[in-house]
């Protein structure tokens, strides 16, 4: 049977089988690996099924040219019309960072390349390929950018009226991304209110993604801030690559679903020598990141949307305009029509926040 059908093949009198369709999808994942589920559909023109011993189907699955899964599969049996092969193949979750950094760098748009192969002996060892292509894009900082001005207070007390600054503008784009982390560039534009100057000691953040730590650390550069006087101030924060393998994880256990946030505190030195640490919470910034890398994850209907291209919205039931909380009533455009509040008082500081052992006034979130 083989010897006439390879007969045929070279009379051409029958058609030679090929690669119609492949169909990829997440399986189980665990802490260093990551299952890909094919299904790959061979096509045979032919009015009977053919035993293809000599026949060997490759494929690879790129994403922005960093291979994450390669399988192959040897002595295949094609029935008349379509078959599909089921592949399964293990990704090393350590090749997620490696793939971050090319989907930042190339303004986060991830090419997905699916190549399929088909090589049997029958017709001296030609090859029939498919290749899929799609792309997913992500927003992941750009709703950082804002000129909705918050207050930040603190608790009552006669150390200074609230609200203790104002933060009147945000900014933030990617920085210089390295094989180690990727670093925001990130701005504020903060007004003092008071009469007295304040000093920024410090800025610190957290970032997490999933209520994984990925990032964390603080500015160490001082900004002193006039009273009525506004200042922009800069920090750097910084997600570290390698801490990306056990978000991968929890990307996928939640549905190609991650919640990012990136919490902020200061350090203020007032005109008495108090120093208080301010949680900024109406800096936190949440952002909802939804991918579908192989355009095959089931929509809420339970059918499945067939598009790769993610979709962004902040948490909530509705897409905001800003990842901030909400504007307050009376925006502060400039120092001149921002409320300049009382004289800070010099006497010494009241019992109100907690005192740290290095003598920093621990106060609560706003």
């Amino acid at each position: 049977m083989v010897a006439s059908v390879g007969g045929a093949f070279a009379l051409g009198v029958v058609g030679a089988p090929a690669v119609v369709d492949v169909e990829n999808r997440f399986g189980p994942v665990s802490q260093e690996t990551t299952v890909i589920e094919t299904d790959l559909v061979v096509n045979n023109p032919n009015p009977i099924g053919v035993q293809l011993g000599g026949t060997t189907v490759n494929y690879t699955v790129n994403m922005n040219d960093v291979g994450i899964a390669a399988g192959q599969k040897e002595g295949l049996d094609v029935e008349t019309g379509n078959s599909t092969l089921n592949f399964s193949t293990e990704m090393e979750n350590s090749k997620i960072p490696e793939w971050w950094v090319t989907h930042v760098r190339n303004g986060e748009v991830t090419n997905v390349t699916i190549d399929a192969q088909v090589q049997t002996s029958l017709l001296g060892g030609q090859e029939f390929n498919l290749e899929q292509n799609k792309q997913v894009e992500t927003d992941i900082i750009g709703q950082f950018n804002s000129d909705e001005t918050r207050p930040v207070n603190g608790p009552e007390s006669p150390l200074y009226s609230n609200p203790v600054l104002y933060i009147n503008e945000t900014s933030g784009e990617w920085g210089s991304v390295t094989d180690a982390e990727t670093p925001i560039d990130m701005g504020f534009t903060v007004y003092n209110p008071q009469a007295k100057p304040y000093t920024i000691t410090e800025v610190g953040y957290e970032i997490t993604m999933n209520g994984i730590k990925v990032g964390e650390g603080a500015t160490d550069r001082t900004y002193i801030i006039p009273g009525g006087a506004t200042e922009t101030i800069e920090t750097q924060p910084a997600i570290q690559n390698q801490r990306l393998d056990d978000w991968w994880v929890s990307h996928l256990e939640n549905d190609q679903v991650t919640q990012l946030k990136i919490d902020f505190y200061a350090k203020i030195e007032l005109p008495t020598g108090n120093q208080i640490r301010v949680p900024l919470d109406k800096l936190t910034y949440e952002k909802t990141i939804e991918t579908d890398i192989f355009g095959t994850k089931e929509s809420s209907d339970g059918a499945s949307n067939g598009e790769a291209t993610p979709t962004q919205t902040d948490s909530g039931d509705e897409p905001t305009d800003s990842p901030v909380d909400s504007p307050v009533d009376s925006p502060v455009e400039s120092p001149a029509d921002s409320p300049t509040g009382s004289p800070l008082p010099t006497d010494s500081p009241s019992d109100d926040g907690t005192a740290t052992d290095d003598g920093i006034l621990e106060l609560p979130a706003v």
